[in-house]
């Protein structure tokens, strides 16, 4: 039996949570082991600007959205929606605002600021962060499957509702590229540009 990736067992979990009623968590948590797994993977993930031909499968695409399905949103509002993009005709029309590197396959991840959570005291909405923690893990449950991404936000949002008006109500947030990685694909040398520990983290 194939060895499960880390964010394949992060959906055990929420399917332990589901059948267990929380009792029995802890145990099958701390049997997983996946904490060096995770950090290894956060360091070895760079945003990758050169892709393959080869299309990535259906069941990869659908299994990516099926994790990002579980990611945290705030007050479990979950106000985000994703568009896969993988068909010649959908990427053509992404492709009049972002060549997206000629990946495969394009994530819309939009968010609906009206059901969204609220902070009462300053009124702070909460969908842009919603939609990027599920951008997040649409990024790195593809790259735990060996794919590559880039995550991109340089578009023109009033283009992408003119060009996909499926997306009609939804503020779109990111866009975000996945295919497998060309030969040639290689982190920048802005990529290992790093603050350190101390200057990006205050324990108090």
């Amino acid at each position: 039996m194939a060895k499960k990736s880390f964010l394949e067992r992060i959906s055990d979990i929420t399917k332990i949570h589901q059948r267990a009623n929380f009792s029995k968590v802890d145990k099958h948590i701390s049997n997983l082991n996946f904490e060096t797994h995770f950090e290894d993977l956060a360091a070895a993930r760079y945003t990758c600007r050169s892709y393959t031909g080869r299309p990535v499968q259906l069941a990869k695409v659908n299994k990516i959205l099926d994790v990002a399905r579980l990611a945290p949103t705030a007050a479990n509002k979950q106000p985000v929606h994703v568009w896969a993009l993988t068909s010649h005709e959908a990427l053509g029309r992404i492709h009049q605002v972002h060549d997206a590197f000629g990946a495969p396959v394009v994530f819309l991840v939009g968010a609906r600021p009206e059901e969204a959570w609220v902070r009462s005291s300053d009124g702070k909405n909460a969908a842009d962060c919603d939609a990027a923690i599920v951008a997040t893990h649409l990024m790195l449950v593809a790259f735990d499957m060996g794919l590559g991404g880039a995550w991109i936000a340089s578009f023109d949002p009033a283009k992408i509702s003119e060009l996909f008006p499926e997306t009609a109500g939804y503020e779109i947030c990111f866009l975000l590229a996945i295919g497998h990685p060309a030969d040639d694909a290689e982190p920048t040398a802005r990529h290992y540009q790093r603050k350190s520990l101390e200057e990006f983290s205050t324990v108090l």
